[in-house]
């Protein structure tokens, strides 16, 4: 039977994820003075205002120095989105900071000690996701949804005199085949902030363009199709329009529905939180046994329990598209990969401060290396042969 499914994106600039670009932001900042360091960082944004919380430890002798680099950065992070409005102003907004040092019962269950492997920093349930319906690997709706806005903004970082603003949504609503492949558009939704005056069709000559570069050549988008800014005007857009929260976006950040979720947040934490590393290793997993032919879709899902190292459960699903049983998959990512939150870092490279580029546009379907050596580590798939040496 044939349907319709539909995932949104968000922008850089969107509230939300202006919080995520912050809370990414002080989290690689304390990484690049000390890869062991401990962070959770939650930011709010709203009518020229931040506000940092949250707990972080590092090297004594380097506290001092990063919480002194902390404004700067988050300043010239909202500045590299385009934040210059009378409202919300990368210059002018009132930042205040009230991170503070790490919970001494939350550092006894990770860190690691004579008679004890260091430990998981939460319990918790993650999930990773692949499929074949783009060459990255990701749901169709939720990639092209994320390309389509990363295209505006390129667009909109292009031209000085941009009449585009840095807040938008987009939304893609796919019709797929009897068969389960996406076949062509139903409708696409896009909300812009832009200039006061402009007109919708100056915004409309911009999006088709970008329209025909994403989205696969037979994939025809008639204006009845195209739904741009549906209230009619976009002006007030960003933390003054909306107030932000780090954390507020994971369906956006993972797989725009498609998959299921264990409910944990990415942006702000260092990668001894398993909501964020063992995701990461979740996604790897998945789309190294769909490029290595095992299956058409895979869904894994990691849990694990506070303090403990090893993970309390693994659990594979191939959907009915795998060409050997579910359970002979788990036991081979179990030999291939060190599914302990150290192994897991060890094994992507994730003490490293390659966190900021991830707080837009996904966190998965993205190139590997894509914005800098390490970057986007968990998208590579090097251990295709390894699965394949196993279970063909």
């Amino acid at each position: 039977m044939s349907f319709i499914f539909t995932s949104e994106s968000v922008s850089e600039g969107h509230p939300d994820k202006v919080c995520d670009r912050i809370s990414d932001t002080v989290l690689d900042l304390f990484l690049s003075h000390d890869p062991e360091a401990r962070v959770a960082c939650e930011s709010l944004a709203t009518t020229n205002l931040v506000v940092l919380a949250g707990e972080v430890r590092a090297e004594n002798d380097k506290i001092e120095t990063i919480m002194s680099e902390i404004e700067p950065a988050v300043r010239e992070a909202i500045r590299e989105i385009g934040y210059d409005q009378e409202a919300f102003h990368h210059e002018k907004l009132s930042l205040k900071n009230y991170l503070h040092g790490q919970s001494t019962d939350i550092a006894m269950g990770v860190d690691s000690a004579e008679n004890k492997k260091e430990g998981a920093g939460d319990q918790g349930l993650m999930f990773g996701y692949a499929c074949g319906e783009t060459d990255v690997m990701m749901p169709a709706p939720i990639h092209y949804s994320h390309q389509i806005l990363k295209n505006l903004a390129r667009v909109r970082k292009s031209d000085t005199n941009s009449i585009l603003g840095p807040d938008s949504k987009s939304q893609v609503s796919l019709i797929y085949s009897n068969d389960g492949d996406p076949i062509g558009v139903h409708k696409i939704v896009l909300s812009t902030q832009h200039k006061e005056g402009v007109k919708q069709d100056q915004i409309r000559d911009i999006v088709h363009p970008i329209l025909k570069d994403v989205l696969p050549t037979d994939w025809i988008v008639e204006d009845e199709k195209l739904l741009i800014n549906p209230t009619g005007q976009f002006v007030t857009g960003g933390p003054d329009g909306d107030t932000g929260l780090t954390g507020r976006k994971i369906i956006v950040d993972t797989y725009g529905g498609s998959a299921l979720h264990g409910g944990g947040a990415f942006s702000g934490k260092d990668p001894t939180k398993v909501d964020r590393s063992a995701a990461y290793a979740c996604r790897y997993l998945a789309k190294n046994v769909v490029a290595a032919q095992i299956a058409k879709k895979c869904t894994i899902q990691i849990a694990y329990a506070i303090g403990v190292a090893e993970p309390v459960s693994l659990y594979v699903n191939t959907h009915g598209t795998g060409v050997v049983e579910d359970k002979k998959i788990e036991q081979t990512l179990i030999t291939i990969m060190d599914l302990t939150p150290s192994g897991i870092r060890e094994h992507l490279g994730l003490n490293a401060p390659i966190y900021a580029p991830t707080s837009a546009y996904g966190h998965f379907g993205r190139g590997f290396d894509e914005a800098g050596p390490g970057t986007f580590s968990w998208e590579k798939t090097d251990i295709v042969s390894d699965i394949k040496s196993f279970l063909t």
